[in-house]
């Protein structure tokens, strides 16, 4: 037996939800699935109505996916890619009267491709054989077809209505490339590293202990030369070196982290708080004086008295 049905939906989403056995059972008309039924092999009851009677059967569903869809093909090749066709779905349904010894085997093969009419979406090329015993094989081949299409027709219904209300679960995607946080990035070096150059880092910074005095015995010699006396321009140039290289090594003499906690001097240096004892001094001669006074005063006027 051959038969077409359409789904409104995507081919890939129509394969998927084809894999799921106990969807594929819920969605087959007249089934009535036992409630501790395990999902990949669902099972339960089947109402089969065939030239004016009913046969009831008691079975179970297995799917079998088949392997994935290839990938889309590259463009210009011909080939057809994943929403072109995909990979068949086998299905596989046994069971038995529950009123008699008859019994079926079903084996549907189902191939999702795309279809454009009645509307975008997926067209299942069914195509199964049906060996059966008891009353299913009793009954006219004709009459069997046309249930079996019947069947067919409410299973894509029934799978459409099922989409619609329970979508299937999104395939996850790869993972992509993970941002860069800003704490991996690299971090250079503090200027008083230890292995950063020493001499980038005090070289603009003078020797706060070296001597004033030494400081303006260099300028007053400088100030008594004259142009041609010994050490003048001609000499100047040739000492410039060595008197760089001499206040290099005075400026870098203390450790880049002496210089940078040095205490600031001159016009820059904080101001000393006030001495806590120093206002507690005149009050402690205050206080002697204040008695001696009282008692001369006392003996004075005692004095006045008696010569009154």
């Amino acid at each position: 037996m051959e038969h077409e049905v359409y789904v409104p939906f995507p081919v890939r989403t129509v394969r998927q939800a084809l894999t799921e056995p106990e969807r594929v059972a819920r969605c087959v008309p007249g089934v009535q699935l036992d409630a501790d039924a395990a999902p990949h092999r669902p099972e339960g009851r089947l109402r089969l109505r065939i030239a004016g009677s009913t046969i009831t059967y008691r079975g179970t569903l297995t799917v079998d996916g088949g392997p994935e869809p290839a990938a889309e093909a590259a463009p210009g090749d011909g080939s057809r890619g994943a929403d072109d066709a995909a990979a068949p779905v086998t299905v596989e349904v046994s069971g038995t009267e529950t009123r008699g010894d008859g019994s079926v085997a079903l084996s549907l093969t189902v191939r999702p491709a795309p279809a454009t009419e009645p509307g975008p979406g997926t067209t299942l090329r069914c195509a199964g054989t049906v060996r059966c015993e008891g009353r299913l094989a009793a009954a006219d081949g004709q009459a069997a077809r046309t249930a079996g299409r019947r069947l067919l027709d409410r299973f894509a219904e029934n799978l459409a209505a099922d989409l619609a209300e329970r979508p299937v679960a999104e395939a996850p995607e790869a993972p992509g490339p993970v941002p860069q946080s800003i704490f991996d990035a690299e971090v250079p070096p503090p200027s008083l590293d230890p292995l950063s150059d020493a001499e980038d880092d005090v070289d603009v910074v003078a020797d706060p202990d070296e001597p004033l005095a030494e400081a303006a015995e260099d300028l007053a010699a400088d100030d008594e030369d004259g142009p041609g006396a010994p050490g003048g321009p001609e000499e100047e140039d040739e000492a410039a070196p060595a008197e760089a290289a001499h206040a290099r090594r005075t400026m870098i003499g203390r450790s880049a982290e002496e210089v940078d906690h040095a205490p600031p001097r001159g016009r820059y240096a904080p101001v000393p708080a006030p001495e806590a004892g120093g206002s507690s001094v005149p009050l402690r001669w205050a206080a002697p004086a204040a008695a001696v006074v009282l008692a001369s005063a006392v003996v004075v006027g005692r004095v006045l008295r008696r010569r009154r």
